[in-house]
């Protein structure tokens, strides 16, 4: 009984694109994916690490290859179509002259125009000097998300990232019965398990970009939020109203602009151009639907709060709306 329902949990279709099994995503070519058995692991880590990595990468490694005279080559980006790009990412890089000609047809462009097309779009994909002073050219343009999926190596911050979020949200979740109930009490217990899904899900189907992209979103209010909080108790009202006011613009950037039309976009437009669409990319879609909604609920009690501050004489008591 317990072996059936697990072959129907872990079945391919469930969890990969067509023609896919988990046999591709097994370690080899130098490529390294992650494993369920990673998700039980819990180890104190800082994550100073990926923190400074990213402040190094782009403040330091960057104006050190400028001071080296090391300078990107200007190239030339292609017009987006959609046909030449499934065709790109899905058949073949170099077309013959018979794909060309059929190709040119569905377009309705010349075949000198297709063979430039296709020249100018492998030499985009080239990782230029800086590029690979920086690294992760998917952190900058989510076009590069799903190239290659889901045949894409995880990296060891990547790993650590996830391994110390989900650990965290786990604590949230079995913490939040004991601490003293609020008024979103439901839409946190709601979010926390959206939350938990969601990183599960994107671990096991490789969706580990765009969920390293999703946990940043998320992540980059909170330090405001906690830091108004900890001045709060501190009785420094004027600079603890000044940071709420800042995570408030922060978060409203991040959750109700940055989320919706950047990530949200990137997971539902652009991975049909790579795959066939299957479960996964419904259900991972569904649940950035869910938490979408539970912004726009606690972006609503934050402009609430707001008005409160800047038309009343209320003292900030924060209650955690967003974690």
């Amino acid at each position: 009984m317990i072996e059936t329902i697990s072959e129907w949990f872990w079945w391919d279709r469930l969890w990969l694109p067509f023609n896919l099994t988990w046999t591709d995503l097994e370690d080899k070519d130098g490529r390294v994916y992650g494993k369920v058995s990673d998700l039980y692991i819990t180890l104190p880590y800082s994550m100073g690490f990926l923190i400074i990595r990213y402040i190094f990468e782009r403040f330091v490694a960057t104006p050190l290859a400028a001071f080296l005279g090391l300078r990107e080559k200007t190239k030339q980006n292609v017009e987006y179509n959609a046909i030449l790009e499934h065709y790109y990412a899905s058949r073949s890089k170099t077309p013959g002259k018979v794909d060309i000609t059929g190709l040119s047809k569905k377009c309705g462009w010349s075949s000198r125009h297709m063979e430039r097309w296709f020249r100018r779009r492998r030499n985009q994909e080239r990782p230029g000097v800086l590029k690979k002073f920086r690294e992760k050219p998917w952190f900058y343009n989510l076009r590069e998300v799903w190239t290659a999926y889901p045949k894409q190596s995880i990296l060891e911050s990547q790993y650590w990232y996830y391994i110390l979020e989900m650990s965290f949200y786990w604590s949230l979740l079995l913490s939040i019965t004991f601490d003293v109930k609020r008024k979103d009490f439901k839409e946190q217990i709601i979010h926390h398990l959206a939350t938990l899904t969601l990183l599960a899900f994107s671990w096991c189907a490789n969706y580990i970009r765009v969920g390293t992209l999703v946990m940043l979103v998320h992540d980059s209010s909170d330090v405001f939020l906690e830091s108004a909080k900890v001045l709060n108790y501190a009785k420094w009202e004027k600079t603890c109203n000044s940071l709420f006011a800042l995570f408030a613009v922060v978060f409203m950037v991040t959750r109700l602009i940055i989320f919706p039309f950047w990530i949200i976009h990137c997971t539902w437009v652009y991975p049909p151009d790579h795959y066939p669409v299957f479960f996964g990319y419904y259900f991972f879609n569904a649940m950035l639907g869910i938490l979408l909604m539970l912004h726009i609920f606690w972006a609503y009690l934050i402009v609430s709060m707001l008005k409160k501050l800047l038309f009343g004489s209320v003292t900030l008591s924060y209650h955690k709306q967003n974690n």
